[in-house]
C-alpha cells in the first residue's frame, strides 16, 4: 500500500484526515463526522465499506456520492499505477482489490480537494490499507470479537491491532470500551503522548434521523470527533441539522410499504444485539420476521442468540457466490440454509423457515410479516440487502 500510494504522489497527505476504527459503528461514526464537518463550513470527503450497489458508494465527497467521471479518473489513475507496483513486488505478491479501492478513495478525495477526510478502516487497523494515513484524529468506536483468525481471541488484542493506527501527539475519541480494552486505549494514548477524548451525553431532545441507542451512541462519538478535528465547539443547530439529517444505507433503514421492511446488516454478535435494542422502537408492538443471511466466517450463532428474543420467526437463506465475488469478496461463502435455520432453533427463534434464494426468502418474510400486522426485516449481512432494495425499489 505505501508502494502504491508514494507512486500516486502520497493523495493521503493532501487532506487532514480522522481515521475510524472499531467493530460496530465505524461506517455510521464516518458519514456522521463528514456530515458535522461540512454543516460546519469545512469540505469534506468520507471513504466507507462495504458499498450497496455501486463501488463509487464508497466515495463521499461533500454529504453525496461522488460523481462518475471523477471517480472513473481516480480508478484510471490507480489501474495505471498497479502493474507497476506489482511488478516489484515478491512473487506471489499483488496489490489487493481493497488496497485498490482504498486507493482510489484516496486519489478521489485529493482530487475533490476536500480539506478533511473521514476514512472508514476495512480490517483491524495495523495490517490495514488505510494505516498509510498521517491522522489528527483516530477514533475508535467500540470493541467485540469478530475476525478473530485474523485480529486475536481476546478484546484486547483485537484492540491492540486496532489502536495500532494511532500517531504520536494526536487525539484518540474512545467510545463505549469493555474495562480491560478501554484501560489499553488509555495506555495506548499515553505512550503515544495522543489526548484522550470520551463523548459527552447527548441532550434528550435531539432528534437522529436513525432510531435506537445504539444510533445516540454513535452520534455522541461522531460529535466528539468532529469538534477534536475543528479544534472548537460545534454549533449546535448546525448538530441538530445533521442529526435529523444522517442515514446511512442498511443501518436501521426502514422502508415503505405493507408490511414495512427494515434492512441492517448486523453481520456479528454486538450489532445484533444493537439492532435487537432498537428494534421494539421501530415494531411498536408487531411480530418482527426476519430474513436472514449470515457469512461462513461470521459467528451465526451469536447473532441469531443476541436477535432471538426480538424476531417472531426468521427464514434462513444464503447469498450466492456469484453475488459475493462482485462486491469485492470473491472466495467467501455463506452459511447454509438448512445450518443456519438449525442455529435459529437452537437460539429458541419459534417459527423458523429455509430457503435457497434469497429473493424467495425474502418474499417469504414479507409474507409472513403481512399475514400477522408484522413487520419484516433483512439483516445479518450487507450483501443481503441488496436483493431488498431491488424488491422496494
Amino acid at each position: 500500500m505505501r508502494r502504491l500510494v508514494s507512486l500516486l504522489g502520497m493523495p493521503q497527505h493532501r487532506f487532514a484526515s480522522v481515521h475510524v476504527v472499531g467493530t460496530n459503528g465505524k461506517s455510521s461514526v464516518t458519514a456522521m463526522v463528514a456530515a458535522l464537518l461540512e454543516a460546519h463550513g469545512r469540505a469534506a470527503g468520507a471513504y466507507l465499506s462495504p458499498h450497496a450497489e455501486r463501488w463509487s458508494q464508497r466515495v463521499i465527497v461533500r454529504r453525496s456520492e461522488i460523481g462518475r467521471e471523477p471517480f472513473a479518473r481516480a480508478v484510471e489513475r490507480v489501474a495505471e499505477a498497479v502493474p507497476v507496483v506489482n511488478r516489484a513486488l515478491e512473487e506471489g505478491d499483488f496489490v489487493t482489490q481493497f488496497e485498490a479501492a482504498t486507493a482510489v478513495a484516496f486519489v478521489a478525495l485529493a482530487q475533490a480537494r476536500v480539506e478533511f477526510g473521514v476514512i472508514e478502516a476495512g480490517l483491524g487497523g495495523r495490517l490495514d490499507a488505510t494505516n498509510v494515513l498521517p491522522s489528527r484524529v483516530t477514533v475508535l468506536t467500540s470493541i467485540g470479537l469478530e475476525h478473530t483468525q485474523w485480529l486475536g481471541d481476546t478484546e484486547e488484542l483485537i484492540a491492540a491491532e486496532k489502536l495500532a493506527v494511532l500517531r504520536d501527539h494526536t487525539t484518540l475519541v474512545a467510545g463505549e470500551l469493555p474495562p480491560g480494552v478501554d484501560a489499553l486505549a488509555r495506555r495506548t494514548a499515553a505512550e503515544r503522548h495522543a489526548r484522550l477524548v470520551r463523548p459527552g451525553e447527548l441532550p434528550g431532545d435531539l432528534e437522529l434521523a436513525v432510531p435506537g441507542p445504539y444510533a445516540r451512541r454513535n452520534f455522541a462519538v461522531a460529535l466528539a470527533a468532529a469538534r477534536e478535528a475543528l479544534g472548537r465547539e460545534l454549533e449546535p443547530e448546525r448538530v441538530r441539522e445533521v442529526a435529523r439529517a444522517v442515514r446511512l444505507p442498511g443501518r436501521m433503514q426502514l422502508t415503505g410499504g405493507n408490511p414495512p421492511l427494515l434492512l441492517d446488516a448486523a453481520h456479528n454478535p454486538d450489532g445484533a444485539r444493537a439492532l435487537a435494542e432498537a428494534l421494539p422502537d421501530v415494531a411498536a408492538g408487531r411480530p418482527v420476521y426476519a430474513c436472514l443471511a449470515i457469512l461462513a466466517d461470521k459467528d451465526a450463532a451469536g447473532i441469531l442468540a443476541a436477535l432471538a428474543p426480538a424476531l417472531a420467526g426468521a427464514v434462513c437463506t444464503r447469498i450466492p457466490p456469484r453475488d459475493l465475488r462482485g462486491v469485492g469478496r470473491p472466495g467467501t461463502e455463506s452459511h447454509e440454509p438448512g445450518e443456519l435455520a438449525a442455529l435459529a432453533r437452537e437460539a429458541g427463534i419459534a417459527r423458523v423457515e429455509a430457503e435457497h434464494e434469497p429473493a424467495s426468502a425474502l418474499a417469504r418474510a414479507l409474507a409472513l410479516a403481512a399475514s400477522e400486522g408484522g413487520v419484516a426485516l433483512a439483516a445479518g449481512s450487507h450483501y443481503l440487502l441488496r436483493y431488498a432494495r431491488r424488491r422496494r425499489g
